[in-house]
């Protein structure tokens, strides 16, 4: 079975059906991919279909032009936020979170790729993703305390310490200061830095080794990556045994293990 995926209308969806990866790219680089009402809307749908769409097997988050995504558009959605009652402003905040539940929840790997600056919601949608690389030219700026907002938004103060650890977490989110692409490397915050003009190959290649892997043993992994993050040591240890044991009944298992007594490469299949 393979759903199909809705056409987007406020950014790009594309599918390389050669390699099993799609491609998402936020496109209004005039306002550094900045965020409508209808993107958050649009994002969830997409990410939402995509868990249905066995074609897909990796899928990539971009920004068309200099940015990643600069977070919410300051004319499309911070000035009208003054017009909602309380009720209005937690259904939209509760629509950005949404975003962030569907990357976490979609069953495959998920690549951000930062040509430039990812900031407010844009940082948190990259932190969501499984794996992030960015240019030299990537900065990050959870910059929600410097709006008179809580650094705590769609996720951040779940996620982030879980990647850099409290420490930075907390000053990240407390200072909303603007790190480069090495720092944020440093970090762990990025997982590999390349120069600008390879960002592309770079993400490419990444994504076409992911969408080549064993797809069911990547959507357990990133389950028991999410389950862990609440688990103690006992309840993850039990988790995962009983994931292995499902593992261990798929035909990627077993073509892995003829492939090697054979000494070829394994054809994994995702199931």
């Amino acid at each position: 079975m393979s759903g199909q995926v809705p056409a987007p209308r406020s950014f790009r969806y594309e599918e390389d059906p050669q390699t099993g990866v799609a491609t998402l790219t936020l496109d209004r680089p005039q306002v550094l991919n900045a965020l409508t009402f209808e993107t958050y809307a649009e994002l969830s749908e997409v990410l939402r279909a995509l868990r249905e769409r066995d074609s897909v097997r990796a899928l990539v988050v971009t920004g068309a032009g200099r940015g990643f995504c600069s977070g919410g558009d300051v004319d499309a959605i911070i000035g009208q936020l003054f017009a909602r009652d309380a009720r209005g402003l937690l259904e939209f905040t509760r629509l950005t979170g949404e975003v962030v539940r569907n990357l976490r929840g979609l069953n495959k790997p998920v690549i951000a790729s930062l040509p430039g600056v990812a900031a407010g919601a844009g940082a948190v949608i990259a932190l969501a993703s499984d794996l992030r690389i960015g240019s030299e030219r990537a900065k990050f700026a959870f910059l929600f305390v410097k709006v008179g907002l809580a650094g705590a938004d769609m996720g951040a103060a779940f996620l982030l310490p879980r990647v850099v650890g409290l420490g930075r977490a907390t000053e990240l989110l407390m200072l909303g200061d603007t790190i480069d692409a090495q720092t944020a490397e440093r970090y762990g915050l990025l997982n590999r830095v390349v120069p600008e003009a390879e960002l592309g190959a770079a993400t490419r290649t990444l994504a076409e080794r992911l969408a080549r892997g064993p797809g069911f043993a990547l959507a357990m992994t990133k389950e028991m990556l999410n389950r862990g993050l609440s688990m103690a040591l006992d309840e993850a240890v039990e988790a995962e045994a009983q994931a292995q044991q499902i593992c261990m009944q798929t035909r990627d298992f077993r073509e892995a293990y003829e492939a090697f007594t054979a000494k070829r490469e394994p054809q994994f299949q995702g199931r």
